[in-house]
């Protein structure tokens, strides 16, 4: 490994993406990208009892589904790392207790699954032939915790978005056909004192600004390297926000740039006001589509950059501002 600048990681033998997975719920089943999904739930509720029982049993399923696919054993994944939205991350660890796979749980909100990447990618580099990477979020379970119960049937700002319910695995290996991490950007705490719980994507964007301009800035590259840059859930407010803010820098990414959270919902038939969230919503939406696009050679590079509001339902009570981090991977064939 090598580094660049102040945040960026180049790897000399660049970790495979070897397979993923991905499971979701019954409305991203209903969206656009519904069949690059492994598999799509008809209810939240899984054959479980409760929303968070189901989210546990969904990465669990995930997970299982990625090791199988890859055709990998089990005991030769060296490590996991593994989060979600909930409380002590209950829905990773309650669902892998069963893994027997040494497990590092991390938290990053919605910029988990590219966190997990980024450090998989470091194991991976350093020592260990196979590691695993999931991220978890389920709708119901989030707004319950954030939010309002579902119960109250709150009235919901257009700014707001829809926490993604699903899972996406990811398995790195020393060695594969690809495609490749290349390079890792690791995000810093962006706060710029946007209060509103129910407008994430104004919270998130300016850490996604911080990290693009930082890889650009420590790789030498510009946006048109990329047949892709991807934020993980701005929705359709960070999103405009983002493009807006990079131009101001010289940056013009509007021509190759989209947000997961745009992507994984019809704004028109579906009422997902702003668009998606939730770490499962970039998990979901590269695990079922952009890998595809990469195995197919339909891309060649792609810049991952997944976003997360570092809040919780205490803090935004005592009316703290709500904290942005965005943490980058490229990833390329």
């Amino acid at each position: 490994m090598k580094k660049l600048g102040k945040q960026t990681i180049k790897f000399d033998n660049p970790p495979c993406i070897t397979e993923v997975a991905s499971i979701v719920g019954p409305k991203e089943a209903q969206g656009p990208l519904a069949n690059y999904f492994d598999q799509c739930l008809e209810d939240e509720f899984w054959g479980e009892k409760t929303w968070e029982k189901s989210e546990s049993k969904i990465i669990k399923e995930t997970v299982n589904m990625s090791i199988a696919k890859s055709g990998i054993p089990s005991n030769n994944i060296e490590y996991c790392f593994a989060g979600d939205l909930l409380n002590q991350c209950i829905s990773s660890s309650f669902g892998l207790r069963e893994l027997n796979i040494p497990f590092i749980g991390i938290f990053g909100a919605c910029s988990t699954f590219v966190e997990g990447l980024s450090l998989g990618a470091i194991f991976t580099e350093a020592c260990a032939e196979h590691v695993l990477c999931a991220a978890s979020s389920h709708f119901c379970s989030a707004e319950k915790q954030f939010r309002f119960p579902l119960e109250l049937g709150n009235q919901r700002p257009q700014s707001s978005q829809w926490t993604v319910t699903g899972a996406g695995s990811a398995i790195l290996s020393k060695t594969g056909s690809g495609p490749f991490i290349t390079h890792i950007t690791t995000g810093k705490i962006v706060d710029m004192g946007i209060k509103d719980a129910n407008n994430m994507g104004a919270a998130m964007a300016p850490a996604a600004l911080d990290t693009l301009l930082c890889h650009f800035k420590d790789t030498g590259r510009s946006p048109n390297y990329y047949d892709a840059i991807l934020t993980g859930d701005l929705g359709y407010v960070g999103k405009e926000i983002l493009i807006e803010l990079a131009q101001d820098k010289g940056y013009h990414i509007k021509q190759n740039y989209n947000d997961c959270g745009v992507l994984i919902f019809d704004k028109d038939k579906q009422d997902t006001h702003s668009g998606g969230s939730g770490c499962a919503c970039c998990a979901t939406v590269f695990s079922g589509y952009f890998f595809k696009q990469l195995k197919d050679k339909k891309m060649k590079r792609i810049l991952l950059i997944a976003t997360g509001a570092l809040t919780n339902a205490t803090s935004s009570q005592q009316g703290e501002s709500i904290p942005g981090i965005a943490h980058a991977v490229s990833i390329e064939m």
